[in-house]
């Protein structure tokens, strides 16, 4: 397989699109996924945005929060103890984004049914509620028969909800390690970033860790996304931040905080971007704004044991641009 290798920015620029169906991964709203693509996203300037989210984390509030998103199909839409996601709640009530909520149920069945590409997925959730009724894409009729019609079972004559399946043109997945063809591992919950990673007609990988291949074959059960299913992978450790990534760093509570409260005002969502997203451009420049201290401790916490057994096979800065010069990116 061709090496996959792409930096941050070109990945951006090669995979995304103002008007796009983009959706990312990540484990639970606090936990890991590609928040630092959604930063470059914003700093390229993307608009009108249709955004998959199972679960409302960081990346959403931002994406919402400095106009990126138009439209989006989510299910929580908290921060768990940081709060609800005010950069959402403010472009939706503003009517700046459209939004469909679903339940955390039907988003991880839609993308089931995304995966397998199955027209619809028969299903109970949701039916007789609010959720079936109301819906943000066709306001207008209530009962709303449009967002989950019903259908009925030919076998046994039972009526059942179809969900629509839950399709993105790219989406891009945070995990642990990643080779440079695309075989990857994530420590932790793995939330739907399985069935995601099958129901994208493009695939990012942003990889905590680049690892030589043996460990893949090394842990063959353990490699939950194959290489085929990927088309780039971006190097770029604290990608998550400030949220966590099991085995690798902790969240940052006292930036989530932050975020979360900047991104409530359109004045602190502009000193957010002015800050924390326009302030840098290489990955050493990205560390200095977290602050090397800060992410030195934070990459020393509980589960940092998790990764003693993948070490040995994690490529070295030097290897790392030496692989770089033979990505099939490498211009």
């Amino acid at each position: 397989m061709p090496n996959k290798l792409i930096s941050l920015h070109e990945a951006v620029a090669k995979f995304t699109w103002d008007g796009m169906i983009y959706a990312s991964g990540g484990g639970l709203p606090v936990g890991s996924d590609t928040i630092v693509f959604g930063r470059e996203m914003v700093r390229q300037g993307r608009k009108n945005i249709h955004y998959l989210s199972h679960c409302t984390g960081q990346q959403g509030n931002l994406l919402c929060a400095a106009g990126v998103v138009s439209k989006m199909e989510g299910a929580f839409t908290g921060l768990e103890v940081f709060g609800f996601a005010n950069g959402l709640r403010r472009a939706v009530e503003s009517g700046k984004v459209v939004y469909e909520d679903w339940s955390n149920l039907s988003m991880a069945l839609r993308f089931m049914g995304g995966a397998l590409r199955w027209p619809f997925i028969p299903a109970t959730v949701n039916i007789g509620s609010d959720m079936q009724w109301r819906s943000g894409f066709n306001p207008e009729g209530f009962p709303c028969t449009k967002k989950i019609p019903e259908v009925v079972d030919p076998f046994t004559g039972k009526v059942y909800g179809a969900l629509p399946p839950a399709r993105a043109e790219v989406a891009t997945i945070h995990v642990t390690m990643a080779d440079v063809d695309g075989n990857a591992i994530f420590i932790g919950t793995e939330w739907n970033r399985y069935e995601l990673a099958r129901a994208a007609d493009k695939v990012v990988l942003v990889a905590d860790y680049i690892v030589d291949t043996d460990c893949m074959r090394q842990y063959p059960n353990l490699v939950r996304i194959p290489d085929l299913l990927v088309d780039a992978v971006i190097p770029w450790q604290l990608g998550a931040w400030p949220a966590c990534s099991t085995g690798v760093y902790d969240s940052d509570e006292d930036h989530m905080f932050l975020m979360n409260k900047m991104l409530g005002t359109e004045e602190g969502s502009l000193e957010y971007k002015a800050k924390f997203i326009d302030s840098w451009n290489t990955f050493e420049e990205y560390t200095d704004m977290i602050g090397k201290a800060k992410a030195e401790k934070l990459m020393n916490n509980v589960t940092t044991h998790l990764m003693t057994p993948y070490m040995k096979w994690v490529r070295t800065d030097s290897e790392l641009k030496d692989l770089f010069k033979d990505s099939k990116f490498c211009k």
